[in-house]
């Protein structure tokens, strides 16, 4: 937090973006006032008016950390956004950048001309690079490694050869290393003399002479022993290590089952070649849950929430299509039951009870196989246990709720026959439910997708044409 901003009454996020939505309605009230003057004063008048209020704006923008101007902008519409973004100060640029969603980024990037990218990005650290270079034009990319001096080239390379899933692909390179030979004292000085430390520095690295990682020397350990003690008497010589190959989503997993703040990435002959930080975990994280999320729901990517209709529509439109044709499907299925359903009306408004409660169940189901799976909960030795389970809450489920509906059924139409085939019904279709929210994560994780992939437009449809063709089947058979 700046001077400024500690000196300040702390605002919620809300009512800043408010202050800025407002600071753009007003300007451009005036600015349209003004345009409609005449005279031979009207440019000095809208030049003026143009300038306060931006000032105005700009002020308030300055005294925002990063992260709530990457906050505003993704929640601003495009013209407005790229209002604000051209009064965002050149050297917050780069940060700003790396707050913002893909999305809005790509939006971002896409206003700034070479020569902005360039002075943007040259005051971050590789690692920071790297996750931008990916969205930057190849010959930007060209031009900014470049600019850079043969350590910070290397670093930056090293970053891009890996994977945006692996350890390697989020490690900083920024760290404090020390020997194992010195006193707690040497370590105290040595400190002194930094301007300051790497951000999330709970821990020093304590390395040998060929960068091979000895132990790990935690700040709090430092500060309450004795001075006179050597580093190797006090260092945990076991620390949790990563390798740069390794899975990112299983490290940020270890950092929260550990409580880890940072934490060293080591090559295969133990040399210490980066470090992982409690920041990039958080937010791998919130990535990976919000793209759970949006997977589920069958969209392909994180979308801008302004973006065009056209964006919009292609994210949207596959899994669309995959819900059009199970619809079809379900639609059949009523038609084949058309005869029963002109005999007996009331089929007509029960049976979307049998198909919604089924959803819902399968809902609830596969969202919890998919978070366990996500969590490693689940291998080959449990999973024939866990379908028996989830089998048996929707049989119960089904019984109990099935046979409230019943009833209700039996006092609206006075039929305990029709009441008995929506019990029999639901309970079918939650037993269902349960195995179809088990078996479709399972199967495409097998098929090496993503469980959560369309899953909820899967369940759904099952459930839809399941619950019809049950509920009419069993009134077909029993009651006609």
């Amino acid at each position: 937090m700046t001077e400024v901003e500690a000196k300040k009454p702390q605002e919620s996020l809300q009512d800043r973006l408010a202050q800025v939505v407002e600071l753009l309605h007003r300007h451009r009230l005036v600015e349209d006032l003004a345009h409609r003057q005449e005279g031979q004063h009207q440019e000095r008048v809208e030049n003026l008016v143009h300038r306060q209020n931006l000032v105005e704006l700009q002020r308030k923008l300055e005294v925002l950390h990063p992260a709530d101007v990457a906050h505003i902008l993704e929640a601003l519409p495009l013209d407005d956004r790229l209002t604000v973004w051209q009064l965002v100060k050149t050297e917050r640029d780069g940060d700003i950048l790396l707050e913002v969603s893909d999305a809005v980024r790509e939006t971002l990037i896409a206003d700034m001309d070479d020569h902005e990218i360039l002075a943007a990005a040259k005051d971050l650290d590789a690692d920071e690079l790297a996750d931008l270079a990916a969205e930057l034009p190849r010959d930007v990319v060209h031009e900014l490694m470049e600019t850079l001096d043969a350590q910070q080239r290397e670093r930056v390379r090293s970053a891009l050869s890996y994977e945006e899933d692996q350890v390697g692909a989020l490690m900083d390179f920024e760290m404090v290393t020390i020997r194992e030979d010195v006193s707690l004292e040497v370590v105290l000085r040595y400190l002194r003399r930094l301007k300051e430390l790497p951000g999330h520095t709970d821990k020093l690295f304590v390395v040998d002479y060929d960068g091979v990682l000895k132990g790990v020397l935690p700040i709090k350990r430092l500060l309450v022993n004795d001075p006179e003690k050597q580093v190797a008497e006090v260092m945990a010589s076991d620390p949790v290590t990563f390798h740069p190959d390794e899975d990112a989503y299983e490290a940020a997993q270890a950092f929260e089952r550990y409580d880890l703040v940072s934490t060293p990435v080591v090559d295969k002959s133990g040399k210490l070649i980066g470090r992982l930080t409690i920041d990039e975990m958080v937010d791998l994280i919130r990535e990976e849950s919000e793209s759970e999320v949006l997977s589920m729901a069958g969209l392909r990517e994180e979308e801008d929430i302004f973006a065009s209709v056209w964006k919009s529509l292609r994210n949207r439109w596959a899994w669309l299509a995959v819900n059009l044709v199970t619809a079809f499907v379900a639609s059949r299925v009523i038609g084949l039951f058309d005869g029963s359903i002109e005999k007996l009306v009331a089929l007509a408004a029960l049976m979307p009870i049998v198909a919604g409660i089924g959803g819902n169940s399968g809902n609830q189901t596969i969202t919890m196989i998919v978070r366990a799976m996500a969590l490693d909960q689940i291998g080959t030795g449990n999973s024939t246990r866990l379908l028996r389970k989830e089998a048996g809450v929707g049989l119960l489920n089904g019984l109990i709720w099935g046979g409230v509906i019943g009833l209700v059924v039996y006092w609206l139409y006075d039929s305990w026959s029709l009441g008995l085939v929506m019990t029999a019904a639901m309970t079918l279709n939650l037993l269902l439910a349960a195995l179809m929210g088990v078996l479709i994560p399972m199967t495409l994780a097998r098929l090496g997708r993503d469980p959560a992939l369309g899953s909820s437009v899967m369940i759904t449809a099952m459930t839809d044409s399941g619950g019809f063709f049950i509920f009419l089947g069993l009134a077909t058979v029993f009651l006609l």
